[in-house]
């Protein structure tokens, strides 16, 4: 694999191709939330960012109460959110990184729009459960309307992730997934910048599924123009610090993502989320970023087209 230059010109290292001035981290303060605010510190450290950590007291829209329960369910769970916010402060974790901590209540969704809003979330942080059933269906429709609605990129921390998180996140080896679609560039920066801030290796991959419709002369050049569209994806000025390496995979997108992430020992996905409408809440989950970040071993960054 080729590696990152290991030292930088000092000029390259201060011109960043993506500025994180505010990372708002969704908690709903589990172990998993608690991985992710790990993964924002670090970030935050290395970017000078300020973590502005969120909890929002939602019953879910699909529970109906009485409005005197309702009140007395909020209240509750508001005194509760405010104990859980006082944990982490007390522990420490934030000392040293710029903070705010909020709590709101409402509809989950509405309530957080208005939070990334009002911070100018540059980047959103939230950790996936490993649920099942009716869970799975709920969670996974509030989890695509953080990464499908949210302007900003999302950084996920799925199920799949090793549950022991060291106490300073390093991306050595970052995959960059793409498609070639609206928002490529906006995408291959991201991957870039991260990259760059790490002294990783990066590889950037395109995945064909019908393969069976080129011939052997036609795959190969197939994936000399793949090669070209991905090297169009290079910042200019990067070949100071990286030198990507490119990569084709035959088969279906989101088995071949998750296998070259095993294979590189990834410690990041970045890749593209189409932004839809009018899908009904848990279809999306068989989209391919969603399937992605439930099954990926790294955290995954997606960015919205």
């Amino acid at each position: 694999m080729l590696k990152t230059l290991e030292h930088p010109p000092e000029h390259v290292q201060a011109n960043r191709l993506v500025e994180l001035r505010n990372i708002l981290v969704a908690t709903d303060f589990s172990l998993v939330s608690d991985r992710a605010l790990d993964f924002a510190l670090s970030l935050a450290r290395r970017y000078e960012s300020r973590i502005v950590l969120a909890h929002v007291v939602s019953a879910g829209s699909d529970i109906i109460l009485a409005p005197e329960m309702a009140a007395a369910t909020h209240e509750s769970g508001f005194s509760i959110a405010q104990e859980e916010m006082g944990q982490v402060l007390i522990s420490g974790k934030l000392r040293g990184v710029q903070h705010e901590t909020v709590i709101e209540q409402g509809p989950f969704w509405p309530v957080l729009e208005s939070l990334i809003a009002r911070y100018k979330a540059d980047l959103v942080m939230v950790g996936t459960h490993n649920v099942k059933g009716m869970e799975k269906f709920f969670l996974g429709s509030v989890a695509e309307q953080i990464f499908r609605r949210t302007k900003c990129p999302v950084l996920t921390v799925g199920p799949a992730v090793h549950s022991k998180t060291p106490p300073e996140v390093e991306f050595k080896n970052i995959l960059f997934a793409t498609d070639f679609g609206v928002g490529a560039e906006r995408e291959a920066a991201f991957a870039f910048s991260l990259a760059q801030e790490h002294c990783a290796n990066l590889t950037m991959l395109h995945v064909v599924r019908h393969a069976d419709d080129y011939s052997e002369e036609g795959l190969a050049l197939k994936r000399d123009a793949i090669f070209r569209e991905l090297a169009e994806l290079v910042p200019p000025g990067s070949e100071f610090w990286c030198k990507p390496e490119f990569r084709m995979r035959l088969g279906e997108p989101v088995r071949e993502i998750i296998e070259v992430a095993r294979e590189m020992n990834a410690d990041l996905v970045v890749m593209g989320a189409k932004k839809q409408f009018g899908l009904a809440a848990g279809h999306s989950l068989n989209t391919v970023a969603y399937r992605v970040v439930a099954a990926a071993p790294c955290p995954v960054l997606t960015v919205r087209s």
